[in-house]
């Protein structure tokens, strides 16, 4: 084979690999967004039927408390994938300069923004500084 024949294919190799890592953390994103969609949903729900009842609840921070977890655990672990990610690209062609800043990266980085805000609001409003 040619020089430039196995020059080509190794591109091609090295782009199919950064593809399959950009679809990796974009599995992380769809896992991450729904633990976080999730803790909050139950949080709001069950604000909603806490306000409404007439019952007394016996643990009423139960809500609260699991949606902060799924909040926090959905976030942390979208911030370890995105580190992961980026390691691997850089380690992927450490020949040439890394430039961080894909799609799947940038759409991680809001939704950890996003998920940081919503454990800040929820924390705040329900917890002990609201």
């Amino acid at each position: 084979m040619s020089d430039t024949g196995s020059r080509t294919n190794r591109m091609l190799a090295v782009d199919r690999t950064r593809m399959a890592a950009e679809r990796n953390l974009m599995a992380w994103v769809r896992t991450s967004l729904s633990m976080i969609g999730f803790g909050f949903t139950i949080y709001k729900f069950m604000q909603v039927l806490q306000e409404q009842s007439t019952v007394p609840v016996l643990r009423p921070q139960a809500p609260r408390n699991l949606g902060l977890v799924l909040i926090g655990i959905g976030t942390i672990a979208l911030v370890a994938a995105s580190a992961q990610h980026r390691r691997y690209l850089r380690e992927l062609r450490p020949d040439e300069p890394y430039t961080p800043w894909d799609l799947p990266f940038v759409v991680a980085c809001l939704l950890v923004l996003l998920g940081a805000l919503m454990f800040v609001s929820i924390l705040r409003s329900a917890g002990p500084l609201g």
